[in-house]
């Protein structure tokens, strides 16, 4: 019997099916909404985040897991026999990733892993490890394996509004006038562990997301055909599930899923952003 868990924080947005069809467990991050303090995905939801600025214009806080709570996390397991391979937010995002670092020196037998990424792109790289698990490979030859993937996994999002990333810090105001002025959805991409604008595209959200996954898709021989995630924030329904169809109908993918970004992300995104995330065969340029 294989002694090994897989973990992750709550950044990766797997779903609670995800979560019990590969015997996931999450450490929660902290989530602040005026002088509130919530656990992302325990006891707070993205809509609560975006009713509460609708009524106030706050944006919350986002708080890394500190030491003591990943010691505490990781010894629920380590206590238990269990050998710990977890899954964290990229380390030039959130001191998340070094918190747990610094707690697996205090436990035995816990790999933490930087994801260089975030949402479903970190949750790609936690799918995989425990597909690794089910195969029965050893934790080291599992680490090994899921850092030389971490280079190759694609992440990428479309934001119809920048008001979040505005108020939050990372765009400026004359860059989100213009924007608004212009129509432009700009589309985020993480690479090298760190968040970028790639493709500026200009037009409604809906047509413009059709374009994003026909470029995102087009490369088909560089692509892993294992699994995609459609990841949003709060999307309409009709879009979302127009955009699931779409890439099915591509014919890459043996699986294609469907998730909701959680508290963390949708913090610093705000409502109307949505992403495919997969993971390609050579790493990112």
């Amino acid at each position: 019997m294989n002694n090994i868990v897989i973990t992750s924080d709550s950044t990766s947005d797997l779903s609670l099916k995800l979560r019990e069809r590969y015997n996931v467990s999450v450490l929660p991050l902290g989530v602040t909404l005026g002088e509130k303090a919530f656990k992302d995905g325990v006891d707070i939801t993205p809509d609560d985040i975006y009713a509460h600025h609708a009524k106030t214009g706050e944006l919350p806080k986002t708080t890394a897991a500190n030491v003591d709570e990943c010691v505490n996390f990781f010894k629920s397991f380590t206590d238990a026999g269990k050998t710990v391979i977890h899954f964290a937010i990229s380390s030039t995002m959130s001191s998340t990733c070094n918190n747990a670092r610094l707690a697996a020196m205090e436990c035995e037998n816990v790999y933490v892993i930087d994801s260089a990424n975030l949402s479903t792109g970190e949750g790609l790289l936690v799918i995989a490890a425990a597909e690794m698990v089910n195969e029965g490979f050893e934790a080291e030859k599992i680490v090994e394996k899921i850092n030389d993937l971490v280079s190759k996994v694609d992440a990428s999002f479309v934001i119809d509004n920048l008001e979040y990333l505005h108020k939050g810090g990372r765009c400026s105001a004359l860059a989100m006038l213009g924007a608004n002025v212009l129509k432009l959805k700009p589309c985020i991409e993480v690479k090298n562990g760190s968040m970028g604008v790639g493709k500026k595209y200009r037009g409604r959200y809906g047509d413009v997301l059709k374009t994003y996954v026909d470029e995102r898709l087009a490369d088909v021989d560089n692509i892993d055909e294992a699994r995609v995630f459609v990841t949003h924030a709060g999307c309409d329904e009709e879009i979302v599930n127009a955009v699931v169809e779409q890439v099915k109908a591509k014919g890459i993918f043996k699986e294609v899923f469907l998730t909701r970004a959680g508290c963390t992300i949708s913090s610093h995104c705000g409502k109307d952003t949505l992403g495919v995330l997969f993971i390609r065969k050579n790493p990112l340029v």
